[in-house]
């Protein structure tokens, strides 16, 4: 029987949550999937941040802006996952979302700070969502085969690539993003 694309948000949720919460068995039933999506974005963004060497702590103080971009990349992340769930009519919260993330993600700062990373992080997101540019249409697209090729390598068997290879793309495509936006 063919898993479906919401089974397999849930299960891949549940299997990051037992490697970092070994002591808690996973239980699928208890997550939705777009909660689990949430969850894979605000996971995938930080394995990203730990891939591509960064530290937000530090960029807190040296360029807090840079906190943002991460709020962006996650909340693309977020997108790519939930995109096939509207087909199995489960629709996402965009805006409960980055609420979410922001606060999972940068957790300890101060809500006027939180605040100010949502706001500039949306405007991130909105201009690569919308921008027809060669070079952000590439960036889109790409990001989308790494955030998919996550889902599969997480969740079947029978895929040519493991979790571990496709890590190191979503970091990668972190950095570029940091790159794009420092250079503004």
């Amino acid at each position: 029987m063919e898993m479906t694309y919401s089974k397999r948000l849930q299960l891949l949720r549940a299997l990051s949550e037992a490697e970092t919460q070994p002591q808690s068995p996973p239980d699928l039933a208890q997550y939705s999937p777009t909660d689990a999506a949430n969850y894979l974005a605000c996971y995938l963004t930080f394995k990203a941040i730990q891939n591509a060497d960064r530290s937000p702590a530090d960029e807190r103080f040296e360029n807090f802006d840079l906190l943002s971009v991460y709020q962006a990349f996650a909340m693309l992340v977020y997108a790519y996952l939930t995109l096939p769930l509207t087909q199995e009519d489960f629709l996402p919260d965009i805006e409960q979302a980055s609420l979410v993330i922001v606060k999972s993600l940068f957790a300890g700062l101060a809500d006027d700070e939180l605040a100010e990373i949502v706001e500039s992080g949306t405007r991130k997101f909105e201009l690569i969502a919308n921008a027809e540019q060669e070079h952000w249409v590439s960036y889109r697209e790409d990001l989308d085969k790494a955030v998919i090729a996550y889902v599969i390598a997480g969740t079947d068997d029978e895929a040519p690539f493991e979790i571990s290879d496709i890590l190191p793309m979503h970091a990668a495509l972190l950095s570029m993003l940091c790159e794009a936006f420092a250079s503004e």
